[in-house]
């Protein structure tokens, strides 16, 4: 799977579990650590757990992905995801804004959600 695909995908997997303000910044033209965040808030510590789960557990149950790394913990209510091209913070509010990714990466485009047509 290719990281764009990847991230969109982690983007729809945190959205399953009612994450807020979920949003992708594309670093490839930035960053040669890798080419996508995938940045997410939770609202509490049990909502947080059930977006990291969300993300995981289907990702290795049906594409056999697994995250290099993880880092962070729930009580600290910040968990870093790493798929090498695809990094996927999930955070709460409070330390999403305190740490403010989007603007310490602010040259970095976003990328947008496709319409759903009905």
């Amino acid at each position: 799977m290719d990281s764009k695909k990847l991230a969109l995908l982690c983007r729809e997997l945190a959205d399953n579990k009612k994450a807020e303000n979920i949003i992708i910044l594309d670093l490839r033209a930035l960053s040669s650590v890798t080419d996508y965040f995938v940045i997410c808030t939770g609202t509490s510590e049990p909502h947080l757990r059930a977006i990291v789960d969300g993300i995981t557990n289907p990702l290795r149950e049906e594409h056999a992905l697994r995250p290099s790394a993880t880092d962070g913990a729930l009580h600290t209510a910040w968990v870093v995801l790493d798929f090498f091209d695809v990094i996927v913070h999930v955070m709460r509010a409070d330390v999403r804004a305190h740490y403010d990714l989007e603007g310490l990466w602010g040259d970095a485009p976003r990328v947008r959600a496709r319409k759903v047509t009905r």
